[in-house]
């Protein structure tokens, strides 16, 4: 397919929870928690060298593949794999760079102080994940596969039952379980089906399915 055509028809979705627009790459650390929202959540692609309103500015490749590699090699950790490609576009270069989701979770995005966060990418937006996600990711990389029914399995999800779609800490409360019971819990619960999330765009709600 001609360059402009392809690149015109992704641009013609508009950004989604697979695709970015980028006019330029200025920080590495910025990019890293894109590339760390597409890795956790289902893979992405970033056009770079096209405005928010879709218009192609265009840029100088190697410059913005290079810092897209430090962001995906030297700020994310794990490291995430990353992929470019130049296209020829209205006589500019857009990169589009491709981040398959991860296969080990989470991907964190390292800042400027060297705090590691990771992020979801909701809709067109990247978002810090929540601790429960961050340990439904742990509890995979672990492989537990039992799902422990106790009292406080039984305690909390009657808490859920009776107050649906709320955030960690008002769960928390509620049922007066300690906080990080509550994130394994939780994240079991999400893994196995018998719970469900939200982005209210605010905070992360729970609920029970």
């Amino acid at each position: 397919m001609d360059d402009n055509v392809y690149i015109h028809e992704l641009i013609a979705q508009g950004e989604h929870r697979q695709q970015d627009f980028k006019y330029q790459v200025t920080d590495a650390a910025k990019l890293a928690k894109s590339v760390s929202a597409f890795a956790n959540t289902a893979g992405g692609r970033l056009l770079i060298g096209v405005r928010d309103d879709g218009f192609v500015a265009g840029v100088t490749s190697d410059e913005e593949i290079f810092m897209m590699n430090r962001a995906a090699y030297t700020l994310c950790s794990p490291e995430s794999d990353i992929s470019f490609r130049t296209f020829h576009v209205d006589g500019r270069n857009v990169v589009v760079a491709t981040i398959p989701p991860a296969t080990a979770r989470p991907v964190c995005a390292i800042d400027a102080a060297g705090h590691a966060t990771a992020y979801l990418r909701i809709k067109d937006e990247n978002v810090v994940a929540s601790p429960v996600h961050v340990e439904m990711w742990k509890q995979e990389q672990r492989e537990e596969n039992v799902m422990p029914y106790t009292d406080t399995e039984s305690h909390l999800m009657e808490m859920m039952r009776l107050n649906p779609h709320q955030p960690l800490q008002v769960i928390s409360k509620i049922a007066h379980v300690k906080r990080f019971l509550v994130i394994k819990v939780l994240a079991r619960l999400i893994r196995y089906g018998v719970a469900g999330w939200e982005w209210d765009g605010d905070d992360f709600l729970f609920y029970l399915k």
